[in-house]
């Protein structure tokens, strides 16, 4: 079959991480351990703020839902990699990679805008500590997470009718363990000019301004400690941003490290391990070092696996 549009029952080949058989046991182990380990913490930390009332405010509220994006996330990309090296097959149908680009898409930028919201929250906790409940009030965080969910349905799904109008060979090799757009748009045999503009100024618009929003919160933040007079208020307000930081540094870093390597070096090798870094290493640490770092979820879990009631 030549180049041209796949239907249902045409295939990619994934090429994964290395192709090597001995190393393939040892990847399997690896991978599903991560998995569980990312998808079970997740779900603890969920669990931990939705039972206990002292969590319900809008910190907690972001985070739980960075958690269930994080599950989701990891699980777009991992079951289907742990499949293939299991039965030894690197298939996966035309409508099976859409479906992987598009939900990863919609995840990774559920990350970007959930890490933002969370600067923002923070900046106003310590910079307008006395009006915080009222700025952010349940609708407003409800608003801001329903918008972002809004916007990367809508840009996800730009990016994935682009895709479709492309042309693939039968058994179009992808030198990756999951379908991501950038390695796709790379061994497309069709015209891929409008794609790559629409990648480079979606990146711009839902990755610069995120970052700089959140640049902004923590030059503020930084100001505002600066100003105060008490070390104890200077650590308990540094306290609370620390797990965020990590988080951010975690992503942001690992999501610099996989796009330099693919548009400056072109290594897909080096893509993919920056890729392994942040769809899952990033969601399987998040649950540490917020439980880890923070006494008042570490408080909650206890009790929660105690079985003890909140406190009053």
């Amino acid at each position: 079959m030549g180049a041209g549009n796949h239907t249902g029952g045409s295939q990619f080949l994934l090429l994964g991480l290395s192709e090597d058989p001995e190393l393939q046991p040892l990847l399997f182990g690896a991978f599903l351990i991560m998995y569980l380990v990312a998808v079970l913490g997740n779900l603890l930390i969920i669990l931990t703020i939705g039972s206990d009332a002292h969590l319900h405010t809008p910190m907690y509220f972001f985070l739980s839902n960075l958690s269930s994006v994080d599950v989701c996330f990891t699980s777009t990309t991992i079951p289907k990699m742990l499949v293939n090296i299991h039965a030894q097959s690197k298939d996966i149908s035309y409508g099976g990679c859409l479906t992987q680009v598009y939900f990863f898409m919609i995840f990774a930028g559920m990350d970007n805008f959930l890490l933002t919201i969370m600067a923002y929250d923070r900046y106003v906790a310590i910079c307008h500590p006395l009006n915080y409940m009222a700025i952010m009030n349940p609708q407003l965080c409800v608003l801001l997470v329903l918008m972002s969910w809004f916007t990367m349905f809508w840009a996800s799904l730009l990016h994935l009718l682009l895709i479709m109008r492309l042309n693939f060979p039968m058994g179009t090799q992808i030198p990756h363990f999951f379908c991501d757009l950038p390695p796709l748009l790379k061994v497309a045999s069709s015209d891929t000019h409008v794609n790559s503009i629409v990648l480079y100024v979606a990146t711009a618009l839902l990755g610069v301004f995120p970052v700089t929003g959140i640049l902004f919160s923590y030059s503020q933040i930084v100001s505002s400690l600066l100003r105060m007079s008490s070390a104890t208020n200077k650590c308990k307000a540094f306290s609370t941003c620390g797990s965020h930081l990590c988080m951010v540094s975690l992503y942001y870093g690992t999501s610099l490290v996989e796009y330099l390597s693919f548009t400056l070096t072109h290594s897909s090798h080096g893509s993919m391990v920056a890729s392994v870094m942040y769809t899952v290493v990033t969601p399987m640490l998040n649950p540490f070092i917020y439980s880890l770092r923070n006494k008042d979820v570490k408080g909650s879990l206890g009790r929660l696996l105690s079985r003890e009631p909140p406190g009053p």
